[in-house]
């Protein structure tokens, strides 16, 4: 289950010295799937599709070492195989999704709050920096002393630190049970719930509450996923029906719902109207519900919430996010692009400052995504 892949990606590397000398963009993709995500980039398009394979893979240890171009699908199919799975549930959107997008976008699924971020998960990684040098950080063990690991400061830059190639990742086994629990839940009941319920030792994986507002008379749903051992999920489901009047569905139902929410593919996430923007915002679990004119849907036990609004709301939606210590982002534009409306918050004087001494070491001649984080 392994291949030896040669010393150096060396045609990455060339393309990527060339840019630097010429001072050219390059637009770095894997399966494009994430391309909505940041700020538009102009640049020549530079593809780690071609760049693939399983380098090593062990089971009994939990670790996986690929390419950065290796379809996530295809690895997520591997270690099914196994019994084991990547527990930050990354998103795919469409099929094409590489691990290399994976950990440059550093989404995470509907089980974030629970099980982690794909930063926690990041090992070590092999990247070419923007002075065309292939640099590893990191190693394939929870804990090393080799200096600074820039490996998960990779994880999230949306590629604009440098071209990952390789990374290692700590994967988990598939938890022996699960069951979704419904509750029908105003928002306000649900987040009481979700908070009294935090502070449990509760087997609760994930969490999502959504109306449907195509449909006027749909119920205002909480969905609640246990995973575990058998006991401590049957046992969760037995007092948390008799306590709050919750009903458990079918596993084989509940299955692809859970995937659909991870996707975006529920009803909530179709566009109401074309010029509408999909914000995601981020604020802490304790948040109460924020007060805004527009239908929300609420996932990791509150800690993430998505809404349609206009672009030209950034500023009341930013207001309202920074009120309770959060941050907004423009997760998708409306067909209009949404001009002139940053996708990102700013961040604080001491971070920005950090962040452009870390680019600047990676990329000095900023070829590498340039403005995709504004």
């Amino acid at each position: 289950m392994s291949s030896t892949p040669p010393e150096h990606p060396g045609e990455l590397i060339d393309r990527v010295r060339a840019a630097a000398a010429a001072r050219t963009p390059l637009r770095i993709a894997g399966g494009d799937t994430k391309a909505f995500l940041g700020e538009p980039v102009a640049g020549a398009a530079l593809s780690t599709t071609g760049w693939s394979g399983i380098v090593s893979y062990e089971p009994t240890e939990l670790v996986v070492t690929v390419r950065a171009g290796t379809a996530l699908a295809e690895l997520e199919a591997v270690l099914a195989e196994r019994g084991q799975c990547f527990p930050f549930e990354p998103p795919h959107f469409a099929p094409g999704g590489t691990v290399g997008g994976m950990v440059a976008a550093g989404l995470s699924g509907p089980a974030r709050a629970s099980a982690g971020s794909v930063r926690d998960h990041v090992l070590g990684a092999r990247f070419i920096n923007g002075r065309g040098e292939h640099l590893t950080f990191g190693g394939q063990v929870m804990k090393n002393v080799a200096g600074y690991d820039l490996s998960r400061s990779l994880a999230g830059s949306l590629g604009t630190l440098g071209l990952i190639t390789e990374v290692s990742l700590k994967v988990l086994p598939v938890a022996p049970a699960e069951a979704t629990l419904v509750f029908e839940r105003g928002p306000h009941e649900a987040l009481e719930q979700l908070h009294r319920w935090g502070g449990q030792p509760l087997p609760i994986n994930a969490s999502c509450w959504v109306k449907d507002d195509t449909q006027p008379t749909a119920p205002e749903l909480l969905f609640v996923r246990l995973r575990g051992a058998v006991a401590a999920v049957e046992s969760a489901c037995e007092r948390l029906v008799r306590e709050a009047g919750g009903t458990r569905m079918d596993n084989a139902q509940a299955g692809p719902d859970w995937a659909d929410c991870r996707d975006q593919r529920l009803p909530f996430f179709n566009a109401p109207a074309p010029d509408l923007c999909l914000w995601r915002l981020s604020v802490p679990q304790t948040a109460p519900v924020l007060a805004l004119p527009w239908a929300q849907l609420i996932e990791w036990q509150g800690a993430q919430r998505w809404l349609w609004a206009p672009a030209g709301a950034a500023g009341e939606i930013r207001a309202a996010t920074a009120a309770v210590n959060g941050h907004a982002t423009l997760f998708r534009a409306g067909a209009d692009g949404a001009p002139g409306v940053p996708r990102f918050d700013r961040s604080s004087p001491a971070i920005d400052a950090i962040t452009r001494r870390l680019r600047a070491e990676c990329d000095p001649a900023g070829i590498f995504n340039p403005g995709r984080m504004g």
